[in-house]
């Protein structure tokens, strides 16, 4: 005879599954422009985080960068999930952000979940790096890498970070996709020519 689950473990397992549904990352570098908790949250709406009870308390971080230069982006995710990450930067406001990344879906019984999201290859402005980090097992160890900013000047661009997540249900805010930004402020190297393709500050 096979052994049997016992029933409380069975409803603590059942208890535990909506919340492996639940990606999470938090955004470590450069600073996060929200004050973010030890799951990253508030990061559900688009395109910067918040979420429909809390918009997030503003941290005033502001990150100082060199135009045409790289800035290491590093994010620690909280509560794993599959997926990917992008990487785009807004000069004058984050309305210029792109949208999330169109999902692929099936039906379920709880609803459409996603299958895939589209990455952009090869990148073009404002997304600096798309396709990051695609994992289908748990980290364990935080993801990073070096994006190359546009040589402008830049007093409060606003540098975002997304998570899309494979296997997952739509949120409401946010569908498939977690957000979080960074206010970093570019100085133009002087020795390099100005990078026309990006919108002049405002």
């Amino acid at each position: 005879m096979k052994p049997l689950i016992p029933a409380f473990a069975a409803a603590a397992l059942l208890a535990m599954a909506p919340a492996i549904m639940h990606a999470h990352f938090k955004l470590v570098e450069p600073a996060s422009w929200l004050i973010e908790d030890d799951r990253g949250d508030p990061q559900k709406a688009g395109p910067c985080g918040g979420s429909n009870a809390d918009w997030g308390k503003p941290s005033f971080a502001v990150t100082q960068a060199a135009g045409g230069s790289t800035l290491h982006v590093k994010v620690q995710e909280t509560i794993y999930h599959p997926g990917f990450y992008r990487v785009a930067l807004a000069v004058n406001s984050p309305a210029e952000l792109p949208p999330d990344p169109k999902a692929t879906t099936v039906a379920s019984e709880r609803g459409p979940q996603s299958v895939s999201g589209e990455i952009m290859n090869p990148v073009q402005m404002p997304v600096l790096a798309d396709g990051l980090f695609v994992h289908h097992e748990r980290a364990a160890t935080p993801f990073e890498t070096d994006v190359t900013l546009p040589n402008i000047n830049c007093k409060k661009c606003t540098l975002q970070v997304i998570q899309f997540m494979e296997q997952h249900g739509a949120n409401n805010p946010g569908m498939y996709t977690y957000h979080h930004c960074a206010v970093v402020q570019i100085t133009a190297d002087a020795k390099k020519p100005i990078d026309a393709a990006w919108p002049k500050e405002r």
